[in-house]
């Protein structure tokens, strides 16, 4: 569809197939933090589940279903430095995923909603329910960005941008 980003993935060689597949991408093997520190990266036999977080990747070491191949420490840029050095300047964002295991708010954080303001935010929120989706800290502190629910799958939860959303769906269609 010509659409072209920036991949970002902590996971040890996660950007080999990414410089494959998708050669028009910026593709970055680096963690994302709400600032700049040395974080343990936890490995897991089934990838899906490697995470920084040590609470949850005990936990699911301990379960049976995974294990922990190997621990490796790494250090951490913010979502803002990574588009400050990537992003022509003016770039407009239209969509930001973030999916890491139990640190997806830190990530959301590290992002300077003054300079980026992706248009759509997926986002990993653990545990919700609809019910309580808007006790959510994430969810709070979007609405504070000017972001409201658009759906939610289940774990993932579809952001918003206000004015984007006003834009696309309640528009005069006869102009």
């Amino acid at each position: 569809r010509g659409w072209s980003g920036i991949n970002i993935d902590a996971m040890p060689n996660s950007m080999d197939i990414f410089n494959k597949v998708r050669p028009r991408d910026i593709n970055i093997e680096k963690p994302i933090s709400n600032k700049k520190q040395i974080l343990t990266y936890y490995a897991f036999n089934e990838p899906a589940v490697n995470s920084f977080s040590r609470e949850l990747s005990e936990e699911r070491d301990r379960n049976g279903n995974y294990y922990i191949e190997f621990t490796k420490d790494i250090e951490t840029s913010t979502l803002e430095e990574i588009l400050d050095t990537n992003l022509p300047v003016n770039q407009v964002i239209d969509f930001l995923s973030i999916d890491v295991e139990g640190f997806d708010f830190a990530v959301l954080k590290s992002n300077s909603f003054v300079k980026y303001k992706p248009k759509v935010i997926l986002i990993e929120i653990l545990g919700s329910s609809l019910k309580g989706l808007g006790n959510s800290e994430i969810t709070k502190y979007l609405e504070q960005h000017n972001y409201l629910i658009y759906a939610k799958t289940v774990n993932t939860v579809i952001f918003i941008e206000n004015e984007f959303y006003n834009k696309r769906f309640f528009c005069d269609k006869e102009k």
